[in-house]
């Protein structure tokens, strides 16, 4: 028998990590759920951060239909795409020190907030940072990370610690160092990345989890409903007006 594509195979892998996440990191997805459910329920604030490519599961829950309405982006300039000019630079950022303290006191994040840091390697200075600053706060951190990187690599923060070590509630994407899923005959490079995939699912889970856990409770969840089905916008901005000193990206 011939082997699998490589689209195959990538799916499969894909599939197999997210059942594997499910598995093993359900509780704590349920966990990080009810705290979410607890800020909103207490008036309080939530933010996510990412930099480079694990800014895009941070934005994916930020300003998204079918989703929390008080989920705020966390932006450090030069670090939140692949736009900054060289590209190269936001990786370069990732590993300055300094950064995570001068964004979070500019930030309106304060005591009872709650903020995800999302990093695949968990090893630079700025998520690292990121966390102890938010902490030391009193926000209370969701760290989205490979635990994998802990073992398999060495921390870039002069503490010798990785974002799992300073955070609330760890959610482990079990991607493997590399970030790489396929291998092939011909190509000498590993190839086919999974982490975002995998950490948007994550995301998406817990912000499920919060919705469930707000309904629970008799709290309606301030959720955001698509512009593009009628009544989207009107739902849209009731819930901006009524929920407008918790919401961010709107200044």
């Amino acid at each position: 028998m011939s082997e699998s594509k490589p689209a195959d195979r990538f799916f499969d892998a894909a599939i197999t990590l997210l059942q594997r996440v499910q598995r093993e990191e359900g509780g704590r997805i349920a966990d990080a759920g009810a705290v979410v459910a607890d800020a909103v329920a207490a008036g309080n604030r939530l933010f996510a951060f990412g930099a480079g490519h694990s800014s895009l599961p941070a934005q994916d829950v930020v300003y998204r239909a079918g989703g929390l309405a008080l989920m705020n982006f966390l932006a450090v300039p030069g670090t939140a795409g692949v736009d900054v000019m060289p590209a190269t630079l936001g990786s370069a950022l990732e590993r300055v020190g300094g950064l995570a303290g001068a964004v979070l006191d500019s930030s309106p994040a304060t005591a009872g907030d709650v903020l995800f840091v999302i990093s695949l390697s968990g090893r630079n200075a700025l998520p690292v940072e990121m966390a102890v600053n938010a902490r030391a706060l009193g926000l209370k951190v969701i760290g989205v990370t490979s635990v994998a990187y802990t073992t398999g690599t060495k921390s870039r923060h002069s503490s010798g610690t990785f974002l799992r070590d300073h955070c609330d509630i760890v959610l482990d994407s079990k991607i493997d160092v590399g970030d790489a899923e396929l291998t092939l005959d011909g190509i000498d490079a590993p190839f086919a990345p999974a982490s975002t995939v995998v950490t948007s699912a994550i995301m998406q889970a817990v912000m499920a989890a919060a919705a469930g856990e707000l309904a629970a409770r008799g709290i309606e969840p301030p959720l955001l409903r698509s512009g593009n089905v009628d009544g989207g916008h009107e739902w849209n901005g009731r819930v901006m007006r009524e929920y407008g000193d918790r919401i961010f990206y709107r200044h």
